[in-house]
């Protein structure tokens, strides 16, 4: 104990006598540890940010009825022709109506499958909004609205009015910002639209609608369900999309093929839906964890250049330590006691750097247009971070001080004595 006390003692005073590079190699840990606790809570914010707002619109399947050239051509079902080849050009889609055949019954398959979280239905019809003599192309998509907030946080994209009005006031709607600026409305104004077979209807609009895409808002609207069908002229079991959330998102690519093989309607996952969109989401974390790495490497480098130094200029002390009886492993356990203090403190620092600098970013303001639900901007506080800073701070200074130690340990005090 007499012994490790001593060590410790020794291993301080080497620590203070060169203050200043003891200072230098603990700031380089902490602003390394700082950078790469701010860069990678940003980072991965704004990934989970833009990964929501793609899992909060995007259904993990969505099921429709589509239009295909069918994979059977009536030459080839006539037997006299059957082993011969068949060069077709041209095949035209079969004549498939937009509804889903028997939906009802598939929607209440899918509602008790155990895999589901939920299923919503919509009834999605073109429509022309009506501004005087003008008219503009829109898509009204008739919604069950307990259900679409439910499972897609439907209400947080929605930036004037109620999206209960849908519920409580008939034939009321939520209107894209696009639309209602064009359009020059506002919240309880009436808007006019006509369906494919000239009917007009008179919508009062309950609310206004911000996906934060211009092509979407210009365009698109909501209404219950039911009004969009009567806008159809269709009754109560028209519909012709399904939108189903999953408890686990990694079902969507087995269950999709399954809809697929089992039922008339072309079933579309979210991987495939959104596939270049996880791509960039992966190359952006990838080069988030690559930077940040770095940064820790280049700190390490740094307390090794340092430590190295010191064993340069304590060369008589080293010499006089073993000379009085203390041993290689001795000497060796000096300089990696002092490499890890530098990591520890530095390490601690850079932790509250770290933490500081994600929250003035967290707090910091940021209004666009382009994501009307967010107000700052995004910051990931996960304490999973903060851990494998530390760690990496402290693997990185023990193994920086390591190998200067194993130098120090082989000194022969003699040659250095006799040098001198």
């Amino acid at each position: 104990m007499k012994e490790l006390r001593l060590i410790v003692d020794i291993s301080r005073t080497h620590l203070v006598s060169r203050l200043k590079q003891t200072t230098v190699a603990a700031l380089g840990v902490m602003f390394g540890i700082g950078t790469y606790i701010v860069m990678l809570s940003f980072m991965t914010g704004l990934n989970q940010l833009l990964d929501g707002l793609v899992l909060n619109r995007t259904p993990h399947i969505q099921i429709y009825s589509e239009s295909k050239p069918s994979a059977v051509q009536p030459v080839e079902m006539y037997a006299p022709f059957a082993d011969d080849r068949h060069i077709i050009h041209s095949i035209k889609p079969d004549n498939q109506l937009e509804r889903i055949h028997n939906a009802l019954h598939l929607l209440d398959e899918l509602r008790r499958h155990h895999q589901v979280e939920g299923a919503t239905p919509q009834a999605v019809c073109k429509v022309f909004y009506l501004g005087g003599a003008n008219k503009f192309n829109g898509l009204l998509n008739g919604i069950e609205v307990g259900e679409e907030m439910r499972l897609f946080n439907f209400r947080d994209y929605i930036v004037a009015g109620d999206v209960t009005t849908l519920l409580t006031r008939p034939n009321s709607i939520l209107i894209g910002s696009g639309v209602a600026a064009k359009l020059s409305l506002s919240v309880g104004d009436r808007v006019q639209v006509s369906g494919d077979n000239g009917t007009v209807f008179s919508l009062t609009i309950g609310g206004i609608f911000q996906s934060g895409l211009i092509e979407v808002d210009e365009v698109q609207s909501y209404v219950s369900l039911r009004t969009a069908q009567q806008i159809l002229g269709e009754g109560r079991n028209y519909i012709s999309r399904i939108h189903v959330k999953l408890t686990d998102i990694d079902d969507a690519v087995p269950l999709a093929q399954y809809i697929g093989r089992n039922y008339p309607v072309t079933a579309l996952d979210i991987k495939a839906a959104n596939a270049q969109f996880d791509t960039g989401s992966d190359i952006r974390t990838l080069i988030t964890y690559a930077v940040s790495i770095t940064l820790l490497i280049v700190a390490g480098f740094g307390i090794y250049n340092i430590l190295n130094m010191f064993i340069y200029e304590k060369m008589n002390d080293i010499a006089i330590l073993k000379a009085t009886g203390f041993t290689g492993q001795d000497v060796q356990w000096m300089f990696i006691s002092q490499a890890l203090t530098i990591g520890v403190v530095g390490g601690l620092l850079g932790l509250l750097i770290g933490y500081v600098g994600s929250v003035i970013i967290d707090r910091t303001p940021f209004v666009t247009e382009a994501l009307p639900t967010v107000d700052t901007y995004p910051v990931n506080f996960a304490p999973m971070y903060y851990g494998i800073g530390i760690v990496f701070a402290i693997s990185s200074t023990f193994l920086a001080g390591y190998l200067p130690a194993r130098k120090a340990k082989k000194i022969d005090p003699v040659e250095v004595i006799r040098g001198r």
